[in-house]
């Protein structure tokens, strides 16, 4: 396994990140040795890194890249996918049922959740 593979696998384990003045200890190499790690791993997108003060040591927090998902979220209702994603009927909107349906399941998934 290569440096990088090690330093990534570090990153990737600590949820809340891990600092590069830790990370060169961890991985037993010197700190321009990690730098240059830390930097391939830039280009590479694979992690962020953002200014950070460890034990009173300015420092870097570096963490892994986040892959964005799709979010569906808008088109839910619920458990109800939205009827118009996809739908081929030439339809007008408003005279839908099951438009119709999905919106009045979003109007009490909304007061469902004031109540709650």
């Amino acid at each position: 396994m290569s440096v990088e593979e090690s330093a990534y696998n570090l990153i990737r384990e600590s949820k809340e990140g891990i600092f590069q003045n830790e990370l060169w200890k961890m991985l037993e190499i010197d700190s321009r040795k990690c730098s240059r790690v830390v930097s391939k791993l830039l280009d590479e997108d694979l992690i962020t890194r953002e200014q950070a003060v460890s034990n009173g040591a300015r420092t870097y927090l570096l963490k892994v890249k986040e892959e964005e998902k799709p979010c569906f979220d808008l088109l839910l209702s619920g458990e109800l996918f939205s009827p118009c994603a996809g739908c081929r009927d030439a339809c007008q909107p408003e005279i839908c049922g099951r438009l119709t349906t999905w919106v009045e399941n979003l109007n009490d998934n909304e007061e469902t959740a004031e109540m709650c």
